[in-house]
């Protein structure tokens, strides 16, 4: 049982629990199994397991008790032998550090005695040495000081070249202490020969390049380094490195990888590569780069493309510069952006002229190509013709003659949604060429500039043009026949070209002004230009709304008959007919305006829509008298009207509408009730004299003024 126990003891986790239940479980089972079946529980038998259980644990306690003390005394005898082991390693270690530290005693004396002996040596071979040399150099000297070619091999010796140039350039520097007079010859030929050296070892240095030894090179321009023309053999590299095409008829796209590519030779090659790549890149930009520019810029006949073509090489070649600012030397920081403006100042300098002219023309072209798209001839719009176009159509309405007559043009609004993106897109290149190429102490001003003249043409003569033709069109109020109302969608494309302007001035006109003396200037001419548009909006939407209103006036006055209301017999209880037609169109004119007008805009508009719509038929029932029959005919136009004007969604209206039903109700409750329905919740709130006024209305007011019915009413 003891290994039983230790088997479970051993698996992980251990739970007491579980343990607990499987002794239970087996004691259980053994006990059942003995008698013969079933599940009955012996407390005895599972309390004799337990105790005896208890007691083998306590036993395997004792053995694992007396096994853990032997591996203790194991464990300290282990511990004992390796801190022995340990204490005689440290004394070998410390032997070893001392003869460590003799020998490097012994080591740094004999170096010391060494480092003596070959400063001695130096000291009595340096002179030799020096001695030896001057005397090959007076060997040389002397061919140069007599008459005749030098015949020495180590100048005709093209593989001694780099011999012939170490003693060359030194008789060349001796040669400029000698006195002229005495040596002149002698200098010229030294000169000479200086000179020829000089132009054979820059060949030598091109070939080399040619075939990218870069060792060759390295060792020739540390040589030409000590002669006077090592400027030369930059100029050759640079000249020979910057001959092949950069990138096909586009050279901004070869110049970054090909500085890249050069610029870790220059670093292996040259011992000053800072200043070889500077003048490098100076060379690209003063012959390569301007010569481009002076082509791709020479013809200004075509300003547009002109326009495009300086934006497009000016901001590549200042992302050239970004791009290439990183091989420059941190003294020339300046230098590409001081080399950019060299290469464009002049064009830059006309620049702001020549894209006014530009934006000019073209928006003149697009306002042309619009109209005569139309067919249509600008006209002049002064107020006085306006007015008398009015005038004329008044009286013609009045006298029942056509004296004048109101061009609406087929319903066109001469409004162009896509002529206005296309003056915006155009504006809107002209505006970010204007950021890129304009100074920034002008860049307000061009900016200004350039709005004024989009303004000018999109706003002024064109949106305002057409809001004139819009008013003119606008039918005459009182008119017998049902106005087309054209001027709604003139309104509808006016705010879309309005806030596609307004997009565009804050994306690219006011970060340019917002914190110069230039935006209150912007903002003055925009409020002014705002006020105009809006001033001729709202004209021409009372004018519009007073021409629908005056027709629904005139055509009740005209189609309403008086049996309407007053009928001499019983009839149908149906709405009228001239109230039916007067519905239909209203509701066409309120889905127009819904459609065309948006924002608080059409919440005013559609109020004072209602509100003038109510006054008329408020108005127009003050007119008739109304019988019982008619009363009821009354009501259900009333109830029309009603359903009409929700579509306004109005509160306002609602109610005008609620209290002119309540108002008509008047007119039909017996006499004994009038007085019930006056003080109810709808009508109490209104003045007594309108109330008075609706109640004469009645076909039977004569029967009832006296009676008591009234009392308090008519009072």
């Amino acid at each position: 049982m003891l290994s039983q126990y230790m088997e479970e003891f051993e698996q992980e986790p251990f739970e007491v629990t579980e343990f607990i239940e499987r002794l239970t479980w087996r004691t259980n089972n053994e006990v059942n199994s003995g008698t013969g079946g079933g599940d009955e529980f012996n407390p005895d038998a599972l309390r004799d397991t337990f105790i005896q259980t208890i007691k083998d644990l306590k036993i395997l306690q004792d053995k694992q008790q007396t096994k853990c003390e032997r591996l203790e005394d194991s464990l300290k005898q282990e511990q004992l032998a390796h801190t022995k082991q340990i204490s005689k390693l440290q004394e070998r270690h410390q032997t070893a550090i001392d003869w460590f530290g003799q020998l490097d005693e012994k080591i740094n004396s004999v170096a010391g005695k060494i480092i003596h002996l070959g400063e001695q040596l130096e000291n009595v071979n340096t002179p030799r040495s020096r001695t030896v040399e001057a005397q090959k150099l007076l060997n040389y000297m002397s061919e140069f000081l007599v008459a005749g070619p030098i015949v020495n091999d180590i100048f005709n010796d093209p593989n001694r070249l780099y011999e012939a140039a170490d003693v060359i350039q030194k008789l060349y520097a001796i040669s400029q202490d000698l006195p002229t007079e005495k040596f002149l010859d002698s200098k010229r030929k030294i000169e000479k020969k200086y000179d020829e050296v000089e132009r054979r070892l820059i060949e030598e240095f091109a070939s080399a390049q040619k075939s990218e030894d870069i060792e060759k090179m390295k060792k020739l321009a540390q040589i030409l380094s000590q002669f006077k023309g090592y400027t030369q053999c930059i100029d050759a590299y640079i000249e020979q490195s910057q001959m092949t095409p950069y990138g096909g008829k586009d050279i901004f796209i070869g110049i970054v990888p090909m500085c890249k590519h050069h610029y870790e030779i220059i670093k292996k090659v040259f011992a000053n590569p800072t200043q070889v790549m500077s003048k490098f890149i100076l060379n690209i930009y003063q012959l390569k780069l301007h010569q481009y520019s002076i082509t791709k810029l020479d013809d200004k006949k075509d300003e547009e493309k002109y326009l495009r073509t300086l934006y497009e090489l000016y901001s590549r070649t200042l992302k050239l510069s970004a791009d290439l600012q990183v091989y420059m030397s941190p003294i020339d920081d300046d230098l590409l952006n001081k080399l950019t403006q060299q290469i464009f100042t002049k064009h830059l300098a006309g620049y702001a002229e020549i894209e006014s002219k530009c934006l000019t023309a073209k928006c003149s072209t697009e306002l042309e190509k619009f109209y005569l798209s139309k067919k249509h001839q600008k006209k002049q719009t002064e107020r006085f013709q306006e007015l008398r176009r009015d005038m004329q159509a008044l009286i013609g309405t009045r006298a029942n003659i056509n004296i004048a007559q109101i061009e609406d043009y087929g319903g066109e609004t001469f409004l162009s949604e896509e002529l206005a993106i296309n003056m915006l897109q155009e504006a809107k290149g002209s505006f970010k060429r204007c950021r890129l190429l304009s100074s920034e102490a002008e860049l307000a001003g061009n900016v200004i500039k350039l709005n004024d003249i989009l303004l000018r043409f999109l706003m002024h003569e064109h949106v305002n043009y057409a809001l004139e033709l819009g008013l003119q069109a606008i039918p005459i109020a009182e008119g017998k026949s049902f106005p087309q109302m054209y001027y709604f969608d003139v309104v509808q494309k006016t705010n879309i070209i309005v806030h596609l302007l307004e997009k565009l001035c804050h994306t690219s006109v006011i970060p340019c002004v917002l914190n110069t003396s230039k935006y209150s200037d912007y903002v003055f001419k925009k409020r002014i230009l705002m006020e105009q548009i809006e001033s001729k909006l709202d004209q021409g939407l009372d004018r519009s709304i007073n021409a629908v209103i005056g027709w629904v006036k005139v055509y009740l006055q005209s189609e309403q008959k008086k049996t309407d209301y007053k009928p001499e017999s019983d009839v149908d209880t149906i709405s009228s007919t001239a109230c039916l037609q007067v519905v239909q169109n209203l509701q066409s004119v309120i889905i127009q305006i819904k459609k065309c007008v948006d924002g608080e805009n059409l919440k005013n508009v559609l109020n004072e829509f209602g509100a003038r719509l109510h006054r008329v038929i408020y108005d127009h029932l003050q007119t008739m008298q109304f019988n019982t029959a008619g009363a009821m005919c009354a009501i259900c136009d009333v109830n029309e009207y009603r359903k009409c004007i929700r579509d306004l969604e109005s509160p306002l209206i609602t109610q005008l509408f609620d209290i002119l039903h309540a108002l008509c109700n008047l007119l039909l409750v017996k006499p004994k009730n009038l007085k019930e329905v006056c003080t109810g919740e709808t009508l109490n709130c209104l003045d007594k004299s309108v109330v008075r006024q609706f109640i004469q209305l009645r076909a039977d007011f004569r029967v009832i003024k006296n009676t008591s019915y009234l009392k308090g009413i008519m009072e």
